[in-house]
C-alpha cells in the first residue's frame, strides 16, 4: 500500500502531540495530502491547526491507517474511539510506549492488522531511530509501510518478536535522556577546570553531537574512531583509563542504566 493509498483512503491521527506532530510534518514534506489527514485532539496545537488538516471532524469511512499516538494513560478512554475501523480493512500504527499488541487486540478485535512501534525523541528533528513489530495479522506489506511513514522522522528497524522493545526502549527509548545528562555532566566538569559556562555547554553539546555524527557517518567501528584519537601516554588515553576501569568505569555503569530501564519496561508491561 503506497501513500497514494493513504491519500485517498485518509489517514487518522489518534493524538498529535510533539512524536505525531514530528510525523505529520514529515508527511505533509513529502507531499502527503492535509485533507487526507484527519486529527483527533481534544487539545490541538496552534501549528496543528494552521496544516490544512481535519480537526476534530468526521472520520471517513475506511481510512488506510489508524496511527495511535496518545499518552499510554489515555489509551483505554481513546482507542475505543477508533474501534470500528478494526477487523483487517484498516492498519494500525502504534507509537504509544507501554501498551502491548495483545491490549489492541482485545479492543480491536480478531484480524485487526496492528503495527507497534518504539521512537525516540530526536524524530522531532528527523534524526530519530523507530523499531517495530507486527501482530500476526499484519503482513509484509503492512511492515513495508509502516516502515515507509517512520521513515519520515529517521531511520526504522524491524524487531523479530514483541519482547524486544523492553530493550530497545531501555538503550534507544531512553537513551537520549542518558546522552542529554551526559552533555550536563560534561559541561559541568568543564565549569570545575575553569570555564565560563556558556562555554563549557557551547563544547559539550557541539562534542557530543560531533561524535555521534561521525560515528554514524565513518566506516570504522567505534572502537577504531576511539583508538584513532588516543594518542600513547596522552591526554585522551589518560582520561580513558578513569572511564574504562573494568568496575567504576562508565561500561559497568551503562549496563546497569539499560538493564534498569528494561526491568522497568517490563514492569510496567506486566
Amino acid at each position: 500500500m503506497a501513500f497514494s493509498e493513504i491519500a485517498r483512503r485518509g489517514l487518522v491521527m489518534l493524538g498529535c502531540g510533539k512524536m505525531g506532530s514530528a510525523m505529520l510534518e514529515g508527511w505533509l514534506d513529502r507531499d502527503l495530502p492535509p485533507t487526507s489527514v484527519c486529527v483527533i485532539d481534544p487539545h490541538p496545537s496552534d501549528w496543528l491547526k494552521g496544516q490544512g488538516v481535519s480537526l476534530n471532524t468526521a472520520l471517513p469511512q475506511s481510512p488506510a491507517v489508524v496511527l495511535l499516538a496518545v499518552k499510554p494513560q489515555m489509551m483505554a478512554e481513546a482507542l475505543p474511539t477508533v474501534a470500528r475501523f478494526g477487523g483487517g480493512a484498516t492498519l494500525f500504527l502504534s507509537v504509544a510506549a507501554g501498551t502491548p499488541i495483545a491490549t489492541y487486540e482485545t479492543t480491536l478485535g480478531a484480524g485487526t492488522r496492528i503495527v507497534r512501534a518504539m521512537p525516540n525523541t530526536p524524530a522531532a528533528i528527523g534524526q530519530g531511530i523507530t523499531a517495530i513489530v507486527g501482530n500476526d495479522a499484519a503482513g509484509p506489506e503492512d511492515l513495508a509501510l509502516a516502515e515507509a511513514l517512520l521513515s519520515a522522522v529517521g531511520q526504522v528497524v524491524r524487531l523479530d518478536t514483541e519482547d524486544q522493545i523492553d530493550a530497545v526502549t531501555g538503550v534507544s527509548g531512553s537513551g537520549p535522556a542518558y546522552v542529554f545528562y551526559l552533555i550536563d555532566a560534561l559541561a559541568a566538569a568543564a565549569e570545575a577546570e575553569g570555564l565560563p559556562p556558556a562555554l563549557a555547554m557551547k563544547l559539550a553539546k557541539a562534542t557530543v553531537a560531533g561524535a555521534g555524527a561521525l560515528a554514524e557517518a565513518a566506516a570504522e567501528t567505534p572502537e577504531q574512531l576511539r583508538i584513532n584519537v588516543t594518542s600513547p601516554n596522552g591526554t585522551t588515553q589518560a582520561a580513558l583509563e578513569v572511564l574504562m576501569d573494568a568496575e567504576d568505569g562508565l561500561a559497568p555503569l551503562i549496563r546497569r542504566t539499560v538493564a534498569a530501564g528494561v526491568a522497568r519496561s517490563r514492569e510496567l508491561r506486566g
